[in-house]
């Protein structure tokens, strides 16, 4: 089987690589924020006329911009009640301060979490949490939030609705959530307890207690967490609220509204049935940086798909296989997972959904290990950089608010060999479980 792949070189198809290249050099170096410069290199690709302004707003995932704002602002004004102190505490006192039983612990619930709600969203609720513990007791917090990063992004490769690429494959290939349940979670549980065992392993210095807080974790025992709820009625409403949010996230499809309505639609009821609060308040609590650069990231990268260089790579990568299953599954795998680790999935994943099908139209092949090859490598791929998935900026950005820079070579210098552990995992699964 051969696939015709068509010459996409003119002037417009190389400015739009190199600006891609000058914003992610620039994001790589640090010289210059990472929002300014993903705006400046969606600036450059209007000025230049490679997509017109309209194009450029058609290519924003408002779904995910919206969504961010929304739990930003619902986290925000629950972060008031004191619910964080509380849970800082009471996670203490049930760990009796270990850091290791600690990481183990947000890292599970991150990832539990994670398969039935959108992964930004819990590492929105989970991140406060993490500061407020390893604040009380002294802790590096990069470990447990570089681990719940990684156990988001995998724990949402589980399921149907726990990834983005996974609701579009779902979608596009027509299977259901029991199909995703059956095909991915038993190799999600896997490459979680070997991601969770080495991250413990090469955290393990960071993870030790200093002598002075020993005394700080004798007194856990002592307190009562409740003690450090500041507002009830804030509490009540808002966990009403976020509760609500939660069971549409998990009804989406039947429901038929999008993530961003839901999470947008939860902010507005907060903020209504909390009238002492003021909306200026509320929005002050949005990670705005965090917000532009995916607007930024999402026209940059728009450029490129219009001028068909995602297109391109991707029929590149399938005519390499010859139309053999195995081969075109491990193709598919890796790929995904390496063009996933330094550009948002979601555009590649909508590419490459209508150019697997027709290749099975025209081979005739078995699609099954491909869309789950596509699956694992989309969504795992995305914990190769700083900036292969929506979670990770987030978390980057929260923690630059409290005084922590997590830079992109830190985290690619742990992200990337971790992330090639998990797709060598999901190689041996499909291999042993669809190709022999």
């Amino acid at each position: 089987m051969t696939l015709k792949v068509t010459n996409i070189v003119n002037w417009e198809t190389g400015a739009a690589v190199v600006i891609f290249f000058t914003v992610y050099f620039l994001i790589v170096s640090e010289k210059i924020h990472r929002a300014v410069a993903a705006l400046l290199g969606a600036g450059a690709v209007i000025w230049l006329g490679i997509v017109t302004q309209a194009e450029a707003v058609r290519s924003i995932d408002f779904n995910t911009i919206g969504l961010l704002v929304g739990m930003m602002i619902i986290v925000g004004i629950t972060k008031r009640s004191g619910l964080f102190e509380f849970l800082a505490i009471w996670s203490a006192q049930k760990t009796k301060g270990n850091p290791v039983r600690i990481l183990i612990a947000l890292s599970s619930l991150t990832a539990i979490a994670s398969a039935f709600l959108d992964n930004v969203t819990t590492v929105l609720l989970i991140v406060p949490v993490t500061f407020a513990i390893t604040d009380e007791l002294g802790l590096n917090p990069f470990p447990f939030l570089f681990s719940e990063v990684l156990a988001s992004n995998i724990g949402g490769t589980a399921t149907l609705i726990g990834d983005p690429p996974n609701i579009m494959i779902g979608s596009g290939a027509g299977l259901g959530f029991l199909d995703f349940l059956f095909n991915l979670t038993p190799v999600i549980v896997v490459v979680f307890l070997c991601t969770l065992g080495l991250c413990a392993v090469i955290f393990r210095k960071d993870l030790q207690l200093a002598e002075e807080k020993k005394q700080t974790v004798l007194e856990f025992g002592s307190r009562d967490a409740h003690d450090y709820i500041k507002d009830y009625l804030l509490l009540k409403r808002s966990l009403t609220v976020l509760g609500l949010v939660i069971v549409a996230f998990v009804l989406h499809q039947w429901l038929g509204l999008e993530s961003a309505t839901i999470a947008l639609g939860g902010a507005a009821l907060l903020m209504l049935i909390m009238p002492d609060f003021e909306p200026e308040e509320a929005l002050l609590t949005v990670e705005w940086p965090t917000i532009f650069f995916f607007i930024g990231l999402f026209i940059v990268v728009g450029a490129l798909e219009k001028v068909g260089v995602i297109r391109f790579l991707a029929h590149q990568a399938i005519a390499l296989t010859g139309g053999k299953p195995h081969v075109m599954a491990m193709t598919v795998l890796w790929t995904s997972a390496l063009f996933s680790s330094f550009v948002d999935n979601i555009p590649f994943t909508a590419t490459m959904i209508p150019l697997l099908k027709s290749v099975g139209t025209l081979s005739g092949a078995d699609l099954g290990p491909l869309w789950w090859a596509l699956s694992l490598g989309a969504c795992l791929g995305g914990n190769g950089t700083l900036i292969g998935a929506s979670a990770n900026l987030v978390v980057a950005g929260i923690a630059a608010r409290q005084g922590l820079t997590i830079t992109f070579k830190e985290y690619f210098k742990y992200g990337f060999p971790l992330m090639l552990v998990s797709i060598i995992i999901s190689t041996v699964y499909i291999w042993v479980r669809y190709l022999t």
